[in-house]
């Protein structure tokens, strides 16, 4: 079977939503697990425009938070962790155990160990000069 492959550095939002369906649909019938949801929230300022957003899932007793963000003018008025802890009480409310988070040193690893994160481990080097932490709260 003869196959080519192209690079292709520029995959639109719907191809990477169609990968990601896919590799649910997979995990979902290897698992026998088809709970899985999107899970995010969104501020915006009083003229409607973001200023701050969470973003990631729910699946099999897991959540992913993997994406948080606030606008640069916006920073340090604790709406990343008005985000975090709506994200967090979504997440329990559809029955969650575990939340993971990724977050460079230079972001806000810091912020999620207030909030009851730990590290479980740390990847230097990624990016070059600095470290990669990965977290996780877990609920009894």
């Amino acid at each position: 079977m003869a196959f080519q492959i192209k690079p292709r550095h520029d995959l639109s939002p719907n191809e990477i939503d169609e990968i990601e369906d896919r590799i649910y649909d997979h995990n979902s019938y290897s698992t026998g697990r088809h709970d899985g949801q999107r899970l995010g929230f969104v501020i915006r300022n009083e003229l409607g425009q973001m200023i701050g957003v969470a973003a990631g899932y729910t699946w099999s007793g897991t959540s992913e938070l993997k994406q948080i963000w606030i606008d640069k003018a916006y920073r340090r008025r604790g709406y990343a962790r008005a985000l975090l802890n709506a994200f967090v009480a979504e997440a329990c409310s559809r029955g969650v155990r575990r939340i993971w988070v990724a977050s460079y040193d230079f972001q806000a690893p810091g912020m999620y160990e207030k909030a009851g994160f730990k590290r479980m481990a740390e990847f230097e080097g990624w990016p070059e000069g600095h470290t990669n932490v990965v977290l996780c709260k877990t609920f009894v």
